[in-house]
Order: C-alpha cells, then sequence, then structure tokens
C-alpha cells in the first residue's frame, strides 16, 4: 500500500507545490548540469504523464534523477514503484531523505553511472539496471544533459534515448528544442513513435561563478516515445 499522502495530490498545482518542497541540488556540478526542473515544469509534464495513464500503478523508471524530482511526483500521482537513477551520490542521498521525512514507502534510488551502458543491449527483465527494484518497465521520464555546457559530456542524451529504448514502452524524454528534427529522426530508427509534444521556457538560474545573467531561459521539449519494440 502507497502511503497516504497521495490521496492529497488531487490537482496540478496540489502536485506542483509538493514538488518546489523537495530540496534542490546544494553543490550543483557543471560537468553533470545539475539543474533542478522549474516545478511548474515538472508538475505539468507529471500531470499529463498521469492523465495519459502512464503514472498511476505503473513501474516508473526516472533515469538522470537528481534529488528525485520525477520519482518523488510519480510517486505522489500513485506510481506502483518509482525508481530514481542517478550517478551522483549525494543527490541519491539527498532524494532519500526527502523521501523519508514525506513518509513515501512506494519509489527507491539507485547510484549509477549511466554511461558505463553505453554499448550494452539491455532487455527489460535485466537487474543490471534496475537492481532487481523493476522487474518491468512501463515508463521513464528522464532529463539527461543537453549539452549546453563546456564542461558537459557531448552525446550524454543519446545514451539516455538509447537505455531507455531498450528498457521502456514509453518514454518522456527532455531535449533542447532546437534538436527536435534529430529526435524525430533518431527516436524512428530505434523504432519509435513521437505521439506527443510539450514545449517550455526552461529557466536556469544563476548558480555558478561564470553565468554572467542572474537566470537564462532555454527553450525544451518534452517528447512522448511509445516504444514499438514493446507493441
Amino acid at each position: 500500500m502507497v502511503g497516504s499522502l497521495m490521496l492529497k495530490v488531487k490537482s496540478k498545482k496540489d502536485l506542483e507545490i509538493k514538488i518546489e518542497s523537495i530540496p534542490k541540488h546544494t553543490n550543483p556540478k557543471i560537468e553533470l548540469e545539475q539543474y533542478s526542473t522549474p516545478a511548474t515544469i515538472a508538475a505539468d509534464v507529471l500531470w499529463n504523464a498521469y492523465i495519459l495513464g502512464d503514472i498511476d500503478d505503473k513501474n516508473v523508471l526516472d533515469l538522470g534523477s537528481g534529488t528525485g524530482i520525477f520519482t518523488i511526483g510519480s510517486a505522489l500521482l500513485n506510481a506502483k514503484c518509482s525508481v530514481g537513477m542517478d550517478v551522483d551520490k549525494g543527490s541519491i542521498d539527498l532524494a532519500i531523505k526527502t523521501v523519508n521525512s514525506m513518509g513515501i514507502n512506494n519509489c527507491k534510488f539507485l547510484n549509477e553511472d549511466l554511461s558505463l551502458f553505453n554499448d550494452i543491449s539491455f532487455d527489460r527483465s535485466s537487474k543490471s539496471i534496475t537492481n532487481g527494484l523493476l522487474n518491468s518497465v512501463d515508463t521513464i521520464i528522464q532529463n539527461p544533459p543537453f549539452g549546453s555546457q563546456y564542461m558537459g559530456k557531448r552525446g550524454s542524451d543519446r545514451v539516455f534515448i538509447q537505455i531507455a529504448m531498450s528498457l521502456s514502452p514509453v518514454i518522456y524524454s527532455f531535449h533542447m528544442s532546437k534538436t527536435e528534427n534529430f529526435l524525430n529522426s533518431y527516436f524512428k530508427d530505434l523504432g519509435g513513435n513521437i505521439t506527443h509534444k510539450f514545449l517550455y521556457d526552461f529557466s536556469i538560474p544563476k548558480i555558478h561563478d561564470f553565468h554572467t545573467k542572474d537566470s537564462k531561459s532555454i527553450q525544451v521539449i518534452v517528447l512522448r516515445v511509445e516504444n514499438g519494440k514493446f507493441l
């Protein structure tokens, strides 16, 4: 049984308020592009996924989970099991502390480096990627590094896409909107069908010394993809 807290999430606004209370990265790493997703955007993506039947009573995997915004948000929307995975142990530890303080018992977190799986072909029951927490992934939500920082790893988003397409029948994936044409072809080549597109102004606050403005807005697109491999 899920925690009683889930019964209190009755609207997108209520979900947004709860997401806003989730702690952000305490020491964001430039090379990992650790920018917390704004609560308004996270709530909108999660609420749309919920309405489309991709969260309630589903096994949800949050790739690049950071401090757990989408993992916790999915749990609050009655996911059967919500698992967050991130390379940064500090973020994982903070996410675990958050769910414990909120009394949420239907989500778990894994400290894994997805780049190590770049050339591995996964199957959805593989315990190497889910550590046995999810025997069957229903939905993946991922916000991979955009590759917009000079210290970031180029091509990280492709690694996320490849892994997601090996694991889940439904994927929600964040990307810079200017890469939309490439993404259309890339997902199609991997057997994906883009069913929905959501556009957002993603505000990045001034958190590093090299930032010259208080905030910067990036045009972001979130794609809902149905994976032909599982049809």
